[in-house]
């Protein structure tokens, strides 16, 4: 049984869960020269050379890759929302195990140091998204802004399922030390697996039907079609999807709360 609903447990201990989230984001940049800049010039890193690799050395041609769009504009649509995710399945895992110290001297719901890693991964790489978006407008590129309740949508599904995610890894992290091993190579697959780099259309029909089963999916590609403009977005599929996300999110908590009690003898 759970004890409490998890909006129930957030508002309770709101003031806990802040502070935990503000110290995981200073955390992170603290010593750095640049600090919470690093937060954009990474991915912007990645978009730079992407978009030189396959623009350029590669020459893939818009018509291959992005129909219709330039390629940079086709690849951040995706890029930014699979990092979020990615940083926050990945942090999230380690919450409990990095604040062993805080879980062995405190009683508070555990829980919470998942949510805090997740929320900070996704204020900051989100954050970065809608700077790089408006930038890429002010340069000219056609970012759409008219369908941005579809993108906050599809943001709030992907932040539901890297919230499942990280607390059944987490929980588990806790008893079986190489989650964190297995998780790297499994991300770095995934990466792949996604249509981050090259649109859906552009693998084998079959291979296509196999990479319907990733979760990730229809949710990128509906923020890709909702930014870019370039079709009609289903709000019953958004609508499913975020309900879908929010169902394991609760199967996720069940199994977290039970292993709860066991992680101070673990930590």
């Amino acid at each position: 049984m759970l004890k409490a609903s998890a909006i129930a447990t957030v508002w309770q201990h709101r003031g806990l869960l802040r502070a935990l989230a503000v110290r995981d984001i200073q955390n992170r940049y603290a010593g750095s020269v640049v600090g919470l800049l690093w937060g954009f010039l990474h991915p912007l890193a990645l978009l730079g050379i992407y978009g030189v690799v396959f623009a350029y050395i590669f020459r893939a041609s818009l018509h291959t890759l992005a129909p219709d769009q330039p390629y940079l504009l086709f690849v951040a649509a995706a890029l930014w929302p699979w990092l979020a995710t990615q940083e926050a399945i990945t942090r999230g895992t380690l919450a409990v195990q990095n604040h062993g110290a805080l879980v062995k001297k405190v009683a508070f719901p555990h829980e919470l140091l998942v949510y805090s890693a997740v929320i900070a991964s996704f204020l900051v790489q989100m954050g970065g998204f809608v700077v790089v978006l408006i930038t890429l407008r002010l340069l000219g590129f056609a970012v759409h802004f008219a369908a941005w309740p579809m993108v906050i949508a599809s943001a709030l599904a992907l932040l539901v399922l890297a919230l499942a995610a990280a607390l059944v890894l987490g929980a588990l992290q806790v008893f079986i030390r190489d989650v964190e091993q297995v998780l790297s190579q499994v991300m770095s697959v995934l990466f792949f697996a996604t249509p981050i780099l090259y649109p859906l259309s552009a693998v084998p029909p079959w291979m296509a039907d196999v990479m319907q089963w990733n979760p990730l999916v229809p949710i990128l590609e509906t923020i890709r079609m909702a930014i870019l403009d370039t079709g009609n977005i289903a709000l019953t599929g958004v609508a499913l999807t975020l309900l879908a996300t929010m169902f394991a999110f609760y199967l996720a908590r069940r199994f977290f709360l039970r292993l709860s009690p066991h992680f101070e003898d673990m930590v």
